[in-house]
């Protein structure tokens, strides 16, 4: 209990460094893909690496010990400039720096590397997206990590609330934000563009480009139905940071077949009153024990997700998300129907280290939103994460300033 106290902190102490990316893995042979610090601060003149404290660390596994040739580059999004426009130095980098797996049952090999850095600097603020390929061939790609780079500019307020437009302390929360345009040469508030997300999930990200109320220096979105986000509820959690016992949300941790095999109590549907319990809001965190280095010691092991069904939801699909998947709906996290053992299962190839998961239902024709109300259920209590993005495009501009970012619990 004591160790999953211990992660669940550090996961939480970190929130802020960690908070707000999203990954993209390509390639089955990719595992573990990691990014720490993902909203860079543009300083006077660039982001180039040289503190510590504002650079992206990023590492994956490579399931085998053959060394390949990965190299990466970054693009700006949302932007007419090009690539010397907003990066100085060179526009590619190869991967040099790995390691190999060390008494492991299953052989990988750990890649790592740090940008910015003396070879690549930023110096615009936006968002981006770094791209990792194979053998030189910008194609061959094989994960890619989107990122942001904020000048603070702008001062924002946000009020997370239970009561409504659709439900009075119910399944929703509520958001209202107030943004201080002072500092900004604005002339038009439509230059403005709004984007919210929670928990770092994509399906239900919400862009605003019109406000509520428009003042003095403040614009001010209030009473918006779009957004209104459904509560949720509090992650699952799981920890398998031992090969040799049972950690929490654990049944079973059994050898086989020359792999690891990890066995999750099965996860009943949710009816009934919200219950609070502490969790990282879908992140995870490597760690194994009786290891010097979890990054190259650790175990990749199989985990098997079980939910009790007595007849197939015919309606849609059921996944488990969270960051272990990239908060993305894919074959590798949808759930399958065993109609023998009634039950929809997963197994996924999973680092040692404690993991948080959801379960999300999504329709036929809802467009890849998810609902956690199939299983999970919905309450108004929950702690979610939120962020909203503050984007600046005034006239003749060519790119989106990312003048602001806010991140803030909700605390019902």
């Amino acid at each position: 209990m004591r160790k999953l106290v211990f992660i669940l902190v550090v996961l939480c102490s970190h929130c802020l460094a960690y908070a707000q990316t999203h990954t993209r893995v390509y390639n089955e042979q990719v595992r573990t893909l990691r990014v720490e610090r993902q909203i860079l601060l543009l300083d006077a003149e660039a982001v180039d690496g040289s503190q510590a404290e504002n650079t992206l660390h990023i590492s994956f596994d490579q399931m085998s010990h053959d060394v390949h040739l990965y190299t990466y580059t970054v693009r700006m999004n949302n932007s007419d400039l090009l690539s010397n426009e907003y990066l100085r130095g060179f526009t590619t980098q190869d991967i040099t720096n790995y390691e190999h797996s060390l008494n492991t049952s299953r052989e990988y090999t750990h890649y790592w590397f740090d940008f910015p850095n003396e070879d690549m600097a930023l110096t615009k603020s936006g968002q981006y997206t770094l791209t990792i390929y194979e053998d030189g061939n910008p194609e061959n790609r094989v994960a890619e990590v989107d990122f942001c780079v904020v000048e603070p500019m702008v001062q924002i307020h946000m009020d997370i609330r239970s009561h409504t437009d659709i439900e009075f302390n119910g399944r929703y929360q509520q958001l209202d934000v107030d943004v201080n345009t002072a500092a900004l040469d604005m002339r038009n508030p439509t230059d403005i563009k709004l984007v919210v997300t929670q928990n770092n999930r994509l399906d239900n990200a919400v862009t605003m480009a019109q406000p509520t109320y428009v003042e003095p220096n403040r614009l001010r979105y209030i009473n918006q139905r779009a957004l209104i986000f459904e509560g949720g509820n509090e992650y699952h959690h799981f920890d398998a940071f031992s090969c040799f016992y049972a950690g929490a949300g654990i049944d079973r941790v059994y050898h086989e077949m020359a792999d690891y095999h990890v066995s999750l109590f099965p996860d009943e549907i949710t009816h009934g009153t919200y219950i609070h319990q502490y969790d990282s809001d879908g992140r995870f965190i490597v760690n194994a024990e009786r290891t010097t280095d979890s990054d190259t010691e650790a175990e990749y092991m199989w985990v098997y997700w079980t939910i009790p069904v007595e007849k197939p939801w015919l309606d849609g699909a059921i996944y488990v998300g969270g960051d272990l998947f990239g908060n993305e709906l894919t074959l590798r996290n949808r759930m399958q129907y065993d109609p023998e053992a009634r039950m929809y299962w997963l197994t996924a190839l999973v680092k040692q280290g404690g993991y948080n998961y959801q379960y999300w239902f999504s329709g036929k024709g809802t467009q890849n939103r998810v609902t956690t109300q199939r299983v999970d259920g919905s309450y108004w209590q929950t702690e979610n994460e939120y962020a909203v993005y503050v984007y600046w495009r005034p006239f003749g501009a060519r790119y989106d300033r990312l003048v602001g970012v806010q991140i803030q619990k909700s605390t019902l």
